[in-house]
């Protein structure tokens, strides 16, 4: 057998102002046999595609794989340069493969693309022709309808956020074209949804009722001859698109009605869920939420963790100057994007003191920077492999990076935007999570795994930048919020 392999990851807001470029995707790319290197054994999507690959002799041709995480919309010159890779690639072993394994996210968008994710997977089925298996694995936030992924064999996507399984995804994704090219199944692919938008804040896996839907489709394709794998979407409501959601897909072997009617029961569950969906008082407002944070602080045993949650880019800085203006002490900001203060540091040096303009520039929203004199504690370039559950082995480049003493403020400033989900934001500085009576986080769900055992207790709060926790406050042009969202009775 022989599989290529191919990745394209983005998570769109589309409503920064701001597009990520084809060099920013250039940075993070790998192609050829760099992507064996690169990602073997690591707990990501090409690591489970490979695994499986190389447990059963599969010969892989490995295109192209590049992500950026969630950022502005892909300009399209990026998209389409590699959209021209990947079906080169193809092109290159016409006639030769047997299959294709792609990774994309689901909830990119371009500025005149409004499903490229899609587009990307028709150029891939015009390429190979309609009988080669494609298989496709998605986010977990993932934005799609039937046209998205009709073109696809089959599409999986990660049970969780956080996404401690996308090694496992990939697995899913390769064993099922496995087993298609060894004629051991035909899968068939059902798509329902139910009509329901949430804020990523409430997309936790772990929160109820999410934890008993996940639950539920783990367990469907155990329990229920001929289901072989049923995948929940809670979608992203920060990309502005028709198909913006939940969505439940199923893949049954070669009966497609019965992935249709167990997709409808999911999704009709989902929709009757819908209220719940939205947590009462899991968020709070910024002055009530930091004033709580620093009382628990007082007699907390373990750090709290104040999840400025909106902050889309890692850069603002609205709870930074609530805790500036409290006076607050042992407390961590880490992975604060600022590549000009970062430059700053490395122009003054270790030890110096030097006024700076912290964070806030990525858009009106964000804060606005924050005037303040900094201590420099550490200042040069910073990479790493990722020791977390989440995307475990990943290889993490912050780019130039100081680590700032703000007045018992402690600052981690970098070049390159990255979430702090793990303890690496510590570990690589020499430092420790619990040595801070507070933590500022800005992850929305994937700092769960790490942090939930780790915090005497999540502090989450609500400020107005680009991924607020009330929907109604983004200038939608395209997503169906008025019915999807907030969780009003459309029967």
């Amino acid at each position: 057998m022989k599989v290529a392999i191919a990745g394209f990851e983005l998570e769109s807001v589309t409503f920064l102002p701001t597009v990520t470029t084809l060099e920013e995707f250039k940075q993070a790319e790998s192609r050829g046999s760099a992507i064996v290197e690169r990602h073997r054994r690591t707990n990501t999507v090409m690591g489970g595609f490979i695994d499986v690959c190389e447990r059963e002799r599969v010969e892989m041709v490995p295109i192209v794989d590049t992500s950026r995480g969630a950022a502005g919309p892909a300009d399209e010159e990026a998209f389409l340069y590699y959209c021209d890779a990947i079906v080169e690639g193809l092109r290159a072993h016409r006639g030769a493969l047997d299959g294709v394994l792609l990774s994309l996210h689901g909830a990119c968008t371009t500025p005149s693309r409004l499903d490229p994710d899609g587009d990307l997977v028709r150029l891939v089925r015009k390429e190979v022709g309609p009988d080669t298996p494609v298989m496709l694995v998605l986010d977990y936030h993932a934005n799609l309808d039937a046209s998205s992924i009709s073109d696809a064999t089959a599409t999986f996507g990660y049970h969780y956020s956080p996404h401690i399984d996308m090694g496992d995804t990939g697995r899913r994704a390769a064993e099922c074209l496995v087993k298609t090219l060894q004629g051991e199944i035909v899968p068939v692919t059902a798509i329902a949804r139910p009509g329901v938008m949430v804020p990523s804040i409430f997309s936790a896996t772990n929160l109820q009722p999410l934890d008993s839907f996940v639950a539920r489709s783990i367990e469907l394709p155990q329990t229920v001859p001929g289901l072989l794998d049923v995948s929940i979407f809670a979608g992203f409501s920060y990309a502005d698109v028709p198909n913006c959601g939940f969505s439940v897909v199923v893949i049954a072997n070669g009966d497609r009605d019965l992935a249709q009617r167990t997709a409808d029961e999911l999704s009709k569950s989902i929709y009757q869920s819908r209220r719940e969906l939205h947590v009462p008082g899991l968020v709070r407002g910024l002055e009530d939420g930091v004033g709580y944070a620093l009382e628990r602080a007082l007699s907390a045993k373990a750090p709290i963790v104040l999840l400025e949650h909106a902050d889309r880019l890692n850069d603002s800085t609205y709870v930074l100057r609530e805790l500036i203006r409290h006076r607050a002490r042992r407390v961590a900001v880490p992975y604060l994007w600022d590549p000009d203060s970062a430059a700053a540091a490395l122009r003054a040096g270790e030890g110096k003191t030097v006024e700076l303009n912290l964070g806030g520039r990525s858009s009106p929203r964000s804060g606005g920077p924050v005037v303040v004199r900094a201590k420099i504690l550490q200042v040069g370039k910073k990479s790493y492999s990722t020791t977390g559950p989440m995307g475990h082995g990943t290889k993490v480049d912050l780019g130039l990076t100081a680590l700032l003493d703000v007045d018992g403020i402690i600052v981690s400033v970098t070049t390159k935007p990255d979430t702090a989900i793990d303890e690496d934001a510590f570990l690589q500085f020499g430092m420790r999570a619990q040595d801070f009576s507070i933590i500022v986080l800005r992850s929305k769900t994937h700092f769960r795994a790490v942090y939930e055992p780790l915090a005497e207790e999540i502090v989450i709060v609500d400020t107005p930048d680009w991924g607020p926790a009330d929907l109604t406050t983004l200038p939608y042009l395209h997503a169906p919020i008025a019915t999807a969202f907030p969780f009003v009775d459309n029967d």
